[in-house]
């Protein structure tokens, strides 16, 4: 498919705004080997010139061109964008792993500003900001139908200003209102520990430029070969398709397929294999230092709602090959690729160009990976309840599979709410099952606990009582008077 043209292509595998960016020089053609549409264009033009003429304040030319440019993507799917000069530089920091501001993921949901995912060690995730909270206002000021951009820009910031932001959330009646303080955001791309009985545990939180040789890195600080591998991708929104290649290639034999695309145009047919030259991309091969037991450890890969994009390439090969199993929660289904497209010195436009398909063939787009073993968030049922790619705004279509409806929820007026947990912690429970797979013991189903049964232990004294919670800027804390 194809050939190395397809290289001059900056190509990013994101969640809803994740960020990522490769430079390109690649001029855009207005049409390609077809007239321009004379008639349309005579009816922008018309529109312009009303405008102009009439609108009730003046209005520059350059933001009614941006604003016809920002229309035109942003009516193509839910990914195609407009990066003004701010827009630009954040997408070139959050590549980086730095940043000022709160450590927040964001979409659009309904003309409101979406929570993909909270960062790990940030403002938003101390705050218990959560996986499908929607930011309906930002300082007191509505997002509705505030561009995307316009509403990061507004919670990016110097470090130590504040922002309050109101939150509604699935299964809560009121708004929460959190109060939040800027800080440099130093996305760690990879974490690991060693967990009971040898198991590596290896958490990978966003796919960014240094992602593959970070992960050798932590591979490598594990003294012995560990007995068996979990690697986390819950909450990942995705990143670098080229990282995304290499983290993949880690775990399977040298030279296979992890990833194709397949688009339109000719420069966006490709397969990517386990090689260097797909992965590193000139520099040097940082999996030639790999430790040799990451070829055949036994492994689980976890994935979640929030597992987007480059999160399910990873996982898509993996399970293709039979390499890992995969548990947790079908995935997102972003299977869509996008190149970015400068068209000044300091803006781009963000494009979808292509699908990818796994090993296999399967396009994820709108279904996304459905895991061997289904194991809910918590012991009490889901927590992140939030709409897939399928549930977002003229997304683009599988071609290979019925769409069907991808939210599924318990009655919370019937059902108490989960608790939240730390990803890796203690209180894992998808972890703890992942443990047991590996151990050969039975995985623990979910039991979700009715209101009427805790307000029954809570009237009789009993040990089962809840604690309530409120949101505050400090973070979680106990709820007085209940």
């Amino acid at each position: 498919m194809g050939t190395r043209k397809a290289k001059n292509f900056g190509l990013i595998a994101v969640g809803a705004l994740a960020g990522v960016l490769i430079s390109l020089g690649i001029s855009a053609v207005a049409q390609r080997g077809a007239p321009l549409p004379l008639d349309e264009l005579r009816q922008f033009s018309s529109v312009f010139a009303a405008i102009k003429n009439n609108y009730v304040e003046d209005v520059e030319d350059k933001e009614l061109i941006k604003g016809a440019i920002s229309g035109m993507l942003s009516d193509l799917d839910p990914h195609s964008a407009y990066l003004d000069a701010d827009a630009f530089k954040e997408m070139q920091d959050s590549t980086q792993g730095q940043f000022g501001g709160l450590g927040i993921e964001v979409g659009t949901e309904d003309g409101f500003v979406k929570v993909i995912s909270p960062i790990e060690d940030t403002p938003a995730a101390r705050a218990d900001i959560r996986a499908g909270d929607l930011i309906v206002r930002i300082d007191g000021n509505s997002t509705k139908g505030l561009a995307l951009t316009d509403a990061v820009k507004l919670m990016r910031g110097e470090p130590g200003t504040k922002i309050r932001l109101t939150i509604m959330r699935e299964g809560l009646a009121q708004p929460l209102e959190v109060t939040l303080e800027r800080a440099i955001i130093n996305v760690r791309s990879v974490r690991s520990k060693l967990l009971d009985d040898n198991v590596a545990y290896v958490r990978i939180a966003q796919f960014q430029e240094k992602t593959g040789n970070d992960l050798v890195q932590h591979l490598k600080g594990f003294t012995t070969p560990p007995s068996a591998l979990i690697l986390d991708l819950r909450n990942d929104p995705g990143g670098l398709l080229g990282s995304a290649i290499g983290v993949s290639s880690a775990f399977l034999d040298k030279d296979v397929l992890v990833v194709s695309t397949d688009g339109r145009a000719p420069d966006s047919q490709y397969r990517y294999m386990a090689s260097p030259s797909d992965y590193a991309r000139g520099r040097s091969d940082y999996l030639s230092d790999l430790p040799a037991w990451a070829k055949t450890v036994p492994m689980v890969v976890l994935v979640n709602v929030g597992s987007a994009s480059a999160s399910e390439i990873v996982a898509g090969a993996l399970q293709d090959y039979k390499r890992a199993t995969v548990m947790g929660n079908r995935s997102f289904g972003k299977g869509s690729v996008q190149v970015i497209l400068p068209i000044s010195e300091d803006t781009a436009i963000k494009l979808t160009t292509s699908r990818y398909y796994t090993p296999a063939g399967r396009s994820i787009q709108a279904t996304g990976i459905e895991p061997d073993i289904t194991v809910p968030d918590t012991a009490e049922g889901d927590l992140f309840i939030i709409r897939r790619e399928a549930d977002l705004r003229k997304h683009l279509s599988n071609q290979q599979v019925e769409e069907e409806s991808t939210t599924s929820e318990l009655p919370w007026d019937e059902f108490e709410m989960p608790q939240p947990f730390e990803l890796g912690g203690d209180d894992d429970f998808q972890l703890r099952q992942a443990l047991n797979h590996l151990k050969g013991k039975p995985i623990e189903d979910a039991k979700p606990r009715r209101r009427a049964d805790v307000a029954s232990h809570e009237a009789h004294g009993e040990s089962g009582k809840v604690e309530r919670l409120r949101v505050t800027p400090e973070g979680v804390q106990p709820q007085s008077g209940q």
